[in-house]
């Protein structure tokens, strides 16, 4: 039988409520910065320079960059999405039923909603880095990558941008969910001054509920800031593997040539 006590904890990081955050900025045009990143190279003939090859490579990168971000870094990006829509952290997930039974299930969804606005709101900051990455590719790292598996551009990225992304990201995330009261309720239950662990263990003795809480599974910012780029990385590498194998999504001569070799 459940500790009614811990249910009620559950529910209780679930009780403020706001309204969701404002859109993000204009992230089409910081989008520009990966399609900037390259260049257009001629394709005078069929057989193709190594660095014709490198541009191949270069332009599916930003196209596939472009669309995953086009298709996150917008309202309801993630949140309409069943592949992508972030669900509460498995250490509040387990209350929800209990917290719906208190009538609290609008609640429960406007956490959800702000969890995954502030997903929405952080990826378009990729654009730019992704960018980068494309600029300082080297010649040789083109084509091992075109020679690679499905998703060789993307682990490329994970490689040189991961954690400068998860940089990024994460003030975004932390900046948003401070703005929403459901959310914002939640980090002030769960942190303290002295640390996040001291602070849950008061609460927790205080509740009476032993050291039954994980704080790290607590931790709400770098919850949604790795749910979210999780997210990208795999939607880029959904556009790489279609580039790959289908002549359809390859929507230049260069990338058409240089694919079907």
């Amino acid at each position: 039988m459940k500790n009614p006590v811990m249910c009620l904890l559950g529910a209780s990081v679930l009780l403020a409520v706001a309204s969701p955050p404002a859109a993000a900025g204009n992230w089409r045009e910081r989008l520009q910065s990966i399609a900037a990143a390259t260049a257009a190279s001629p394709v005078a003939s069929q057989a193709l320079s190594n660095s014709e090859v490198a541009a191949g490579l270069k332009e599916a990168l930003a196209s596939g960059a472009t669309k995953a971000v086009n298709q996150l870094g917008r309202t309801d990006g993630f949140w309409a999405s069943s592949q992508y829509r972030i669900g509460l952290p498995a250490s509040l997930a387990r209350y929800e039923t209990a917290a719906r039974q208190f009538g609290q299930g609008e609640r429960v969804d406007a956490f959800q909603l702000s969890l995954n606005r502030a997903a929405e709101a952080a990826v378009p900051v990729a654009a730019e880095l992704l960018g980068e990455s494309i600029r300082n590719m080297s010649l040789a790292d083109a084509q091992a990558l075109l020679a690679g598996g499905d998703d060789a551009a993307t682990q490329y990225f994970r490689r040189t941008s991961g954690s400068a992304l998860r940089a990024r990201f994460l003030p975004l995330v932390s900046q948003q969910t401070d703005q929403v009261g459901v959310t914002k309720r939640y980090k002030e239950l769960t942190s303290a001054s002295n640390g996040r662990a001291a602070g849950l263990a008061a609460l927790a003795n205080q509740l009476g509920v032993g050291s039954g809480i994980d704080a790290n599974a607590l931790d709400l910012d770098g919850y949604v800031t790795d749910r979210a780029l999780e997210a990208l990385f795999t939607a880029m590498a959904e556009q790489e593997k279609q580039i790959r194998h289908d002549p359809a999504a390859r929507s230049s001569e260069l990338l058409r040539k240089v694919f079907a070799r």
